[in-house]
């Protein structure tokens, strides 16, 4: 004696009776989308004669940003971007005042290497150079501190935290920060009588 399963009862629908109110297309081109929107209807025509388009036709750009979770999205994004300029402003200020205050500390010892024969570029050169390590070992360590805290990031944040091009850009405001915040001074040092230099204090 087998066992056998009952078959319930069904029945067929065509599918154009469970078809949607609408159906969307979605071309992708290489020209502006709204160009081909006479073409993309005329293909259609041919293809189905009865088939009425509707007129509301829109680019992928378009639908997306009419999206309240995009507008949302994108003010999230503006608000973080403006405190990321302002904290980046800040250390911009902060690295000119705290280089431009170590290098005119040492104006009585650039005014002993000149009395001793330093020449001016001698005073720069050796100002760049104490620079670069100090203003170097930073960028490098916070690049650093950057990659590590990227899993961290992420978890607030969609996608890459990490955008090549924005760390390249603070890293190059950052040295010419850095070699301004110094040449002022540097040049204003190197620049004195060494008697002069000899008695700032």
């Amino acid at each position: 004696m087998t066992d056998w399963t009952p078959v319930s009862p069904a029945i067929y629908l065509p599918y154009t009776i469970l078809m949607p109110p609408f159906t969307q297309i979605l071309v992708r081109t290489e020209v502006p989308p709204l160009s081909i929107v006479n073409s993309v209807r005329r293909q259609i025509q041919l293809v189905d004669a009865d088939q009425q388009v509707e007129a509301n036709v829109r680019s992928l750009e378009e639908r997306i940003t009419t999206q309240p979770q995009w507008a949302q999205q994108h003010l999230v994004a503006m608000r973080f971007g403006a405190f990321a300029a302002l904290a980046l402003c800040l250390a911009a200020v902060g690295l000119y005042s705290v280089v431009s205050y170590t290098v005119a500390q040492r104006t009585n010892e650039f005014g002993v290497r000149m009395a001793l024969g330093a020449q001016r570029r001698d005073v720069l050169r050796m100002v760049f150079r104490s620079t670069i390590v100090s203003v170097g070992g930073g960028i490098v360590a916070g690049i650093v501190l950057s990659l590590a805290m990227k899993g961290v990031i992420a978890q607030w944040a969609q996608g890459s935290s990490i955008n090549l091009v924005v760390v390249l850009g603070v890293t190059v405001l950052l040295a010419i920060v850095g070699a301004m915040a110094c040449r002022l001074p540097a040049r204003r040092a190197s620049g004195l009588d060494p008697v002069q230099a000899l008695r700032c204090e």
